[in-house]
């Protein structure tokens, strides 16, 4: 095997590599998960969320006193 041949193959890999690389990491971007983490919500998303919680903690509530009811 010569020695131009051994270079294509190494050099074949090392780009699939960067290119696999690259395509992931457009992914991961495109759709907002992995990376470098995620973005902090904003005050009114955080707001929402914890009002949401509330909620469904206070619909747990009345199942559990429900089931412990009958």
């Amino acid at each position: 095997m010569g020695f131009d041949r051994i270079i294509q193959m190494i050099l074949r890999r090392l780009i699939g590599r960067a290119v696999n690389a690259s395509v992931d990491a457009g992914i991961n971007a495109f759709s907002r998960r992995g990376g470098k983490g995620r973005a902090q919500p904003s005050p009114e998303e955080q707001a929402e969320r914890e009002r949401i919680r509330e909620i469904r903690q206070a619909r747990r509530a009345r199942r559990a006193e429900q089931d412990q009811n009958q």
